[in-house]
């Protein structure tokens, strides 16, 4: 797997990050969805370096200019429902991208630690020889993801996986290392160091889902 972590990097991507792990700031809700979509932006802008382009003849009012343009087909898929707002950030610059959305949730038995990740929602284009950007906000555990790629073998085989991740933890990105491609590349924000007994990133920024769109029962 081929890493991009942009938060080795300075820019103003670590501001939007810093915001969105505030827990005062995560009290405004329409600010953090904000953040998230404005991180997909730049994640975005990042990924499109590495698609594929040719030569086009763009007609001016006064003349003709080439420019090399991607032709790639973009399909994006998220993860719902915290993945609504990264997803949003990328497509606004694939304009031209197809869509794909997985319902993907954790089952605890009780109080029990262990959870099971339950995904019972799927609806996706066909992904055959298409540019895959697959959407996971918190990259904690990984098996989120090794289930989705599960999923996702009966829509085709995609040209290229593109994985966009606002944080993620060490060991979840190590977990999905053994499972996506070699050629798949992760771009992410943040790499934490650590998860707690419940799979939590630590110190991450607590439940994306819960801050975007409100706690759930």
């Amino acid at each position: 797997m081929i890493i991009h972590n942009l938060g080795d990097e300075n820019s103003i991507l670590n501001t939007f990050i810093s915001e969105i792990r505030d827990k005062h700031i995560q009290k405004d809700a329409m600010r953090f969805r904000r953040n998230i979509e404005r991180i997909g932006e730049v994640l975005g802008y990042e990924v499109s370096k590495e698609l594929e382009y040719t030569v086009k003849n763009v007609t001016t009012p006064l003349g003709h200019k080439s420019m090399n343009l991607s032709q790639d087909q973009v399909v994006i898929c998220s993860i719902l429902r915290a993945g609504l707002p990264l997803h949003q950030g990328l497509l606004n610059y694939f304009d031209n991208a197809e869509n794909g959305f997985i319902s993907a949730f954790r089952k605890h038995e009780g109080d029990e630690d262990d959870f099971e990740v339950i995904v019972d929602y799927f609806a996706a284009p066909s992904l055959e020889g298409k540019v895959l950007i697959l959407t996971d906000p918190m990259l904690a555990t990984g098996r989120t993801l090794e289930n989705v790629l599960e999923g996702l073998k009966k829509h085709g085989t995609p040209k290229q996986i593109h994985i966009v991740s606002v944080i993620g933890s060490q060991q979840g990105i190590d977990f999905i290392e053994n499972i996506f491609p070699q050629n798949t590349h992760l771009w992410i924000s943040a790499i934490d160091p650590e998860l707690n007994a419940r799979g939590y990133i630590i110190p991450g920024i607590g439940d994306a889902g819960d801050l975007a769109y409100g706690q759930k029962l």
